[in-house]
């Protein structure tokens, strides 16, 4: 039976064995001169001895151009002739071995052949070293890969700069330019990015629907991305054609449901968590009367001006955009002189601080408000904007924040936390 690999017995007549000997008997001068990889001998001043055909045929020479003519380094561009040596002769030298350099040798006809050198240093019995052995490989396939892989790269990260650049257009586009002025209320808003590479969903808003009445919203859309974006775009402007038609928060919120639950709910489920709000002024008591309509968001907080602070409960609230029915929770409540009002998504409670080891979490939010009441709406975000930056990046989730602050009369107002 023959078995693969085995050799056959006889071909054209010749003996399989003789056959087998004449591969055993191959020239080690023809093993040398045309190896897969270029071979050359050097003194030890790096004058070239020997060199192998592989190699003359890579760079266009002839042998007796180099042999006995030329030096090592003298195949080298410049800026390889300096790098031998500083660093590759004095290295060689010290170890006896230096191997996978990448260096570049001049071809006879002016082109560069990048190659991969290995160079070892021959003794004698004695232990002198008598000249240098180096092993020369092709590079240009490798060259041509890291080149096309170093360009690759670079369209990447043009690309990823440009997709930031744009991600940056969108969400302004999703935040208004500014917030409306109300007569009496100091207001102010940030919007924290976590990732410069996706869209997030968190939004806000303050607009007027009367003279004396003004709609509020803040939320966050689930998911990111091109995806949340649009949903996003549709909430805010469903909530304020909403406010419209009818400002009562539980029925703004209720309007928002059908429309998400239409919209997204057969095809790609899309839901949020919203806080609407209606502000009006509190007659001749001064301050502003604040309803609020929450469907599934994280309670606001007050900070009094006696320097307490509490959420205001608004339990049961069911995301936006999953039941048909969703249940909306309401609370009303008065924003007197020198009270502030913070509205905030849940990126800031889920952050993660390091110093505790966990999640911030509502208490010591409700911890931190305490102890910078009664402030102001300006700094009770900048006081925010602080607190997200010690997380650093713990903060894993886009943060809005809104605050609505009831001045007291000039004299009587506390000075700001710096």
């Amino acid at each position: 039976m023959h078995r693969e690999g085995a050799l056959e017995p006889e071909r054209d007549g010749t003996p399989a064995s003789a056959r087998f000997s004449a591969l055993l008997e191959d020239s080690a001068e023809d093993l040398y001169e045309n190896a897969p990889c270029g071979y050359l001998s050097t003194l030890l001043d790096g004058q070239i001895a020997k060199i192998n055909s592989r190699l003359l045929g890579w760079l266009g020479y002839r042998r007796e151009d180099l042999v006995g003519r030329r030096s090592f380094s003298d195949l080298l561009t410049v800026g390889g002739r300096i790098y031998h040596e500083t660093h590759f002769a004095p290295l060689l030298a010290m170890q006896g071995e230096i191997s996978g350099i990448a260096l570049e040798l001049k071809a006879a006809d002016g082109s560069r052949l990048p190659v991969l050198v290995t160079s070892t240093v021959k003794t004698g019995s004695d232990g002198a070293p008598l000249l240098i052995r180096t092993t020369v490989f092709d590079a240009r396939d490798r060259r041509a890969y890291e080149t096309e892989l170093l360009r690759a790269r670079q369209e990447a990260e043009r690309e990823r700069e440009r997709l930031k650049r744009l991600n940056a257009i969108l969400q302004q586009t999703l935040l208004p330019p500014a917030l409306s002025d109300v007569p009496g209320l100091e207001v102010a808003a940030h919007y924290h990015v976590a990732s410069a590479d996706e869209v997030g969903g968190d939004f806000y808003d303050l607009f007027p629907l009367a003279s004396d009445r003004w709609g509020l919203f803040l939320g966050d859309v689930c998911g990111k991305g091109a995806g949340a974006a649009a949903v996003t775009s549709l909430t805010r402007y469903t909530l304020r054609a909403a406010a419209v038609y009818d400002p009562d928060p539980a029925a703004v919120l209720g309007n928002l449901n059908t429309v998400l639950t239409h919209e997204y709910n057969q095809r790609d489920p899309r839901f949020c968590t919203v806080v609407f709000g209606l502000l009006a002024p509190d007659g001749d008591r001064g301050g502003f009367r604040v309803t609020l309509a929450s469907g599934g968001h994280p309670p606001a907080l007050l900070m009094r001006a006696d320097g307490t602070a509490a959420y205001l409960p608004t339990p049961g609230g069911q995301l936006i955009g999953v039941l048909p029915d969703a249940q909306i929770s309401t609370t009303t409540v008065r924003l007197a002189p020198g009270d502030t009002l913070l509205l905030y998504t849940d990126g800031l409670t889920e952050a993660h601080n390091a110093l505790a080891g966990g999640r911030y979490g509502d208490e010591a939010l409700l911890d931190f408000a305490a102890e910078l009441s009664p402030t102001t709406a300006d700094a009770a975000v900048t006081a925010i904007r602080r607190l997200l930056d010690t997380f650093g990046t713990g903060v894993d989730d886009d943060t809005a924040v809104l605050a609505i602050h009831a001045p007291r009369p000039t004299s009587e107002e506390p000075p700001c936390t710096p």
